[in-house]
């Protein structure tokens, strides 16, 4: 009996040591698509930025000041564009990231829509966006804007669900 109680103790201890690093998360929206659609399984590490700084290109998921039709906090996750210093400009369907044309292999179409004039990053700031450009609200809209880093829980980091696309993100 005491063996059964150990061993549910420890097998409660690894469980909660786990939590404090990964996340698991169901993604909620298609703003994502083609990368994530709706009800993907995936892990966000927590402890990402805590070595090291967002990056161009990850995938996170971050607090934001609006509510869900419950009232519950709305939780967003998009792909960080660019980051504190970079200068971004979207213009004629293309993402300008330091000057330069982005080659975003990964969006759902060849084209995004509005209009940013450029702009330089502020210091602690991101600047996010989802794969599906057409149904996305992300830093182009004022109601999201740019991200403070302390407001990202995680990085997605790995697909668990579908099983047939388990594996890695990038």
């Amino acid at each position: 009996m005491k063996e059964w109680i150990r061993d549910i103790l420890i097998a409660v201890a690894v469980a909660l040591v786990i939590m404090q690093f990964i996340k698991p998360t169901i993604v909620k929206e298609h703003s994502m698509e083609p990368t994530l659609f709706e009800y993907n399984y995936i892990f966000l590490s927590k402890q990402q930025y805590t070595f090291t700084d967002v990056k161009s290109g990850d995938i996170v998921v971050f607090h934001t000041n609006m509510e869900t039709e419950n009232g519950d906090e709305k939780l967003l996750i998009k792909r960080v564009i660019a980051v504190s210093g970079d200068k971004l400009a979207i213009t004629g369907g293309a993402v300008y990231l330091n000057s330069e044309a982005m080659n975003e292999d990964y969006i759902k179409e060849p084209y995004t829509t509005g209009y940013v004039e450029e702009m330089t990053i502020p210091d602690g700031k991101v600047f996010v966006m989802g794969d599906n450009r057409q149904n996305s609200l992300d830093s182009r809209s004022p109601d999201v804007g740019l991200i403070n880093e302390d407001a990202i829980i995680g990085m997605a980091f790995f697909r668990l669900f579908p099983l047939k696309e388990f594996g890695t993100l990038h």
